[in-house]
């Protein structure tokens, strides 16, 4: 491909709304442009790398066993409805009505339509296992697209369903899809770390999520370095700091005028955060609850949304809080009644804790539970963070930032059971089918390619996934000798069936080694007066500092064997 005739131009400035690097970087090099918030279209250079990306998907897939179908984008709002999954999405389900008004919505994942599918086709034991799969596009409606590719409305997911008859089975196609994804991250050049995960709307019983590892990662990788455990946030348990023995002693108010923090609370009365006990006001479906915990710790909203078995948690406002006769800045569950109570198991981690008195501008000294106040249900609702106890060992958590590229659920029967998805055992009695699912957005493994590889320059793809193996670049065009070297050298590597983008513009020798930089390709390749002079061509991989003179007559062997060298070197996961 000729950069004259390549659709899409690099730019020079960081774009304003770009946050991330990989949005950055994609956007001045002019492989994607916003439609609108979360919408992208994908120019050739990109669209070369995510068809890559897609092979390599569909290979493994493939080797797998599974068998690779197309599924309708437009999905009737019943089935939704049967499996009650439109109320888990939400606001996040597209939805629109055709011209009989009847309700549909654009999916966001395909669960019950396979299901639903699948039902008509699986009769016997004798038609299972089966792994079905499909490339395609998705839709969400996010609340706040972001970070480019990383968080959008429109995506581009392999999404692959397992159909087994026993847990043992579905634990087979889990552990068959697993290798299969470890493979896909080793041939797109990305070592991942295997996580837990919540199931979040998809539902299910297990999950794990397979993280990129990167400073700047939109999510946060809680794990042990001692004993390997690891888990995102929304999952990731911890043993919170006990604090010192102390006699309970009497409940005892105090006078805390203009206190409405826990911090304020704290430096008033000169003692840790972790002395006292915070509560926030929640709106679980409709119902005003209270959340409490040690005033240290912050909550973790998808395990208290878990908790609660809700399909939308939200903060409560001002006005229902005054509603529900709640003084905020000095609230605690002490004398509360008719609201439910949630608290944290750290309210247990201590005594003689500091809470509010449900007065204005009070608060109590040594509350205790459960002698002070009732709870409705105490479990882990909190955040787990750095330092604190490792569940599995006597280690500490320490956590890093990442991005997920990959999720995997055990869905276990409540879909098939829900959608009418059976089969019949050897002694002829019914069973639902046991189901996983797992999915990989391209998009997102784009952009997270370009998180993990890129310096002050530009992008550095990995062989397997960039758009072009080699940069062609000649200096000084005008010169006969140059272009015609160059045109020469083009077309023997197109005949060798290279990937080659040549720069045949005018421009300076600056400008063409920037767009180089920028555009991350492995190889590049400078043609000059001077390198013709040594009957050389320069040679500079993208990923190291130093360039090597190659004499003419090797060039094609060399670049074959860097390619090939590049191929080669992909990281495992860990």
């Amino acid at each position: 491909m000729r950069i004259s005739k390549l659709f899409g131009k690099t730019q020079r400035e960081v774009p304003a709304e770009a946050e991330t690097v990989s949005h950055q970087l994609l956007l001045k090099a002019g492989m994607i442009y916003q439609v609108a918030a979360g919408v992208y279209s994908y120019l050739p250079l990109a669209w070369r790398v995510l068809k890559k990306i897609e092979n390599i998907i569909r290979e493994e897939m493939d080797a797998a066993g599974g068998q690779e179908l197309m599924l309708p984008a437009l999905q009737p709002m019943e089935l939704w409805q049967e499996t009650g999954r439109d109320l888990a999405f939400g606001k996040g389900l597209f939805t629109l009505s055709d011209r009989r008004d009847r309700k549909l919505a654009l999916g966001p994942t395909h669960e019950e339509v396979i299901t639903e599918l699948v039902s008509h086709y699986i009769r016997s034991y004798r038609d299972l296992p089966l792994l079905l799969y499909q490339i395609q596009t998705k839709f969400r409606d996010e609340p706040r697209p972001r970070a480019g590719l990383l968080r959008v409305r429109e995506f581009t997911m392999k999404d692959l369903y397992s159909f087994d008859s026993d847990e043992e089975g579905l634990n087979q196609s889990y552990n068959k899809m697993l290798q299969a994804y470890q493979n896909i991250y080793g041939r797109c050049g990305l070592p991942t770390v295997l996580v837990e995960a919540d199931s979040g709307a998809i539902g299910g019983k297990d999950s794990h999520e397979f993280m990129v590892i990167t400073e700047t990662g939109e999510d946060e990788l809680i794990y042990c370095p001692n004993c390997g455990y690891s888990a995102n946030t929304d999952k990731a348990q911890s043993i919170k700091d006990r604090l010192a023995d102390e006699v309970p002693l009497p409940l005892e108010e105090v006078a805390t005028p203009g206190i409405t923090t826990i911090e304020e609370l704290a430096n008033f009365l000169k003692v840790p955060q972790s002395h006292t006990l915070k509560v926030v006001f929640y709106v679980a479906d409709g119902e005003f609850v209270i959340a409490v915990i040690r005033g240290d710790i912050e909550i973790n909203e998808v395990k208290l949304k878990n908790t609660l078995h809700c399909f939308e948690l939200r903060l409560a406002t001002e006005a229902e809080v005054e509603e529900a006769g709640i003084v905020a800045g000095s609230a605690s569950p002490i004398g509360v009644n008719g609201i439910k109570v949630i608290a944290d198991d750290s309210i247990t981690s201590g005594v003689n804790f500091i809470a509010g008195a449900n007065k204005p501008d009070t608060h109590f000294r040594n509350v205790n539970y459960p002698r002070d106040f009732k709870v409705d249900l105490i479990a882990d609702i909190a955040r787990a963070r750095t330092g604190e106890g490792c569940p599995r060992c006597d280690g500490k958590l320490s956590s890093s930032g990442g991005i997920e590229v990959g999720h995997i659920f055990k869905l276990g029967t409540f879909i098939s059971e829900k959608l009418g998805a059976f089969f019949i055992d050897p002694s002829d009695v019914s069973h639902p089918i046991i189901m996983g699912c797992y999915g990989i957005g391209l998009g997102r493994l784009l952009a997270a390619a370009i998180e993990q590889n890129h310096d002050d320059k530009g992008i550095i793809w990995p062989m397997s996934i960039a758009p072009y193996h080699i940069y062609l670049c000649p200096l000084y065009l005008e010169n006969p000798q140059v272009a015609t070297a160059a045109e020469n050298l083009y077309a023997e590597l197109e005949l060798h069936g290279l990937e080659v983008l040549f720069d045949d513009r005018q421009e300076s020798p600056g400008v063409k080694f920037n767009d180089a930089d920028l555009l991350g390709i492995p190889i590049r390749v400078t043609i000059s007066p001077r390198t013709l002079e040594a009957n050389s061509l320069e040679i500079k991989k993208r990923s190291e500092k130093e360039s090597h003179l190659v004499p003419l007559e090797d060039i094609v062997a060399r670049l074959k064997e860097l390619i090939s060298q590049g191929l080669a070197k992909l990281p495992n996961s860990v």
